[in-house]
């Protein structure tokens, strides 16, 4: 693991989220983008290396949803750059940390994703994050 790629950020209503964070880190959302195998629209922050993506659900059932209502709005995961996310993959499994996902799949901001279940890193959602190589 490279460095912290971003926070995801679980929100109500993303336009009225981006209003707060665009004034709290003094910087403009630079992509918004839904990922409908996920059910969820997203934007982006920067702030120095690290990101912040604001999640809204766009169906109830998405996992977002699910989360907002069990919990509410909230810091949702954190995601980490990999450099070779199968490597990863293999390491974290070889070392009993329960994935969600064994093969990646493509996430947001041109990248492949797979999560690791928080019932093995202390109750956090963690999402690894490779850029997507053209």
């Amino acid at each position: 693991m490279r460095k912290i790629e971003h926070l995801g950020i679980a929100v109500k209503d993303i336009d009225a989220s981006l209003k707060i964070y665009e004034t709290l880190l003094n910087r403009s959302c630079y992509k918004k983008e839904g990922v409908e195998s996920e059910g969820v629209l997203t934007a982006f922050l920067e702030i120095g290396e690290t990101k912040i993506e604001l999640l809204q659900a766009t169906n109830e059932d998405s996992p977002i949803a699910k989360f907002i209502a069990k919990k509410g709005p909230g810091i949702h995961h954190i995601a980490f750059d990999v450099e070779d996310i199968d490597s990863e993959i293999k390491r974290l499994e070889s070392e009993g940390f329960e994935l969600i996902n064994k093969t990646p799949k493509d996430g947001a901001d041109n990248k492949i994703i797979a999560f690791l279940h928080p019932k093995s890193t202390d109750g956090i959602l963690v999402e690894l994050c490779q850029e997507k190589k053209n």
